[in-house]
C-alpha cells in the first residue's frame, strides 16, 4: 500500500506491506534509506532486501522517503529533520497497530537515524546495516544506546564506511548495549552480488527475537 503521511514539514511518501498470514507476527518494522544527498531512496536495493527479510520473518513493514526525496516534501536536514520524519512514521504505526512490537532498521545513513532514535522511540529491536560510525560526518559518540536486541551487519570490503572503524566502535560499547555483529566477507557497501546472503543473515540473526504470532 502506498500512501502520503502528514510529516513535520509536509507530506511523507510511504509504502507498507503485510506479512503473509501464515507467518505474521505481532510487530511492525520501519526501515530507513541511505543518504538523500547521494541518491538514497526507499527503493534502494539494500533497503528493499532488508524489508523483504523482515517481512518474510513475519513483520509488517513500512518504508518511506525522508524529506526532499521522491514525493516527500521538505529539504535535507543532516539527520535532525530526518529524525522527526521517522518519529512521524512511528507515531502513525502506533496509531494503526497499537500494542505491536516496533522494530527499526536502516541502511548506512538510515542506520544512523534509526540508532539515534531507537531508545527515544522505544524500539523493541534494531537492525543496522553498514552504520557510518566513522569518517562520514555522523556523530555516534553522543547517541543514546538502545537496550533492545540489536543487529549490526557490516561488509568486510565496504568502500564507503571503514569496516575496522565499525568493528572498533562496536567493541568500545558497553557489554549491556553491544549489538550482535555479523561481518560479511568480500562484501561491498551496497552488497553487490550479496543481497540474497544479506537476506539470509538477517532472517537467521533475528529469528529468536521475533514477537509472538499475530492473533487472528
Amino acid at each position: 500500500m502506498s500512501f502520503a503521511l502528514a510529516g513535520p514539514v509536509g507530506k511523507l511518501e510511504c509504502e507498507s506491506k503485510a506479512a503473509s498470514a501464515d507467518v505474521a507476527r505481532d510487530g511492525v518494522a520501519v526501515i530507513c534509506h541511505p543518504l538523500s544527498t547521494e541518491g538514497g531512496t526507499m527503493h534502494n536495493k539494500v533497503v528493499t532486501m532488508v524489508e523483504r527479510a523482515l517481512r518474510e520473518s513475519g513483520l509488517d513493514t513500512v518504508i518511506f522517503n525522508f524529506r526532499g526525496v521522491g514525493r516527500s516534501e521538505g529539504d535535507f536536514d543532516s539527520g535532525q529533520g530526518e529524525s522527526d520524519d521517522l518519529a512521524a512514521v512511528v507515531a502513525w504505526v502506533r496509531r494503526v497497530r497499537p500494542g505491536a512490537a516496533l522494530w527499526l532498521a536502516g541502511f548506512s545513513f538510515g542506520s544512523y537515524v534509526t540508532l539515534r532514535n531507537a531508545a527515544k522511540l522505544g524500539a523493541d529491536a534494531l537492525v543496522s546495516i553498514a552504520p557510518p560510525a566513522a569518517g562520514r560526518g555522523w556523530d555516534f559518540s553522543q547517541v543514546e544506546l538502545p537496550s533492545c536486541q540489536w543487529l549490526v551487519v557490516m561488509g568486510d570490503a565496504d568502500e564507503i564506511v571503514e569496516p575496522q572503524a565499525v568493528y572498533d566502535w562496536v567493541d568500545s560499547l558497553p557489554e549491556t548495549n553491544r549489538p550482535h555483529l555479523v561481518r560479511m566477507e568480500e562484501t561491498s557497501h551496497f552488497f553487490h552480488r550479496r543481497l540474497m546472503d544479506l537476506r539470509g543473515v538477517i532472517k537467521n540473526a533475528v529469528k529468536d527475537w521475533l514477537p509472538g504470532l499475530r492473533k487472528a
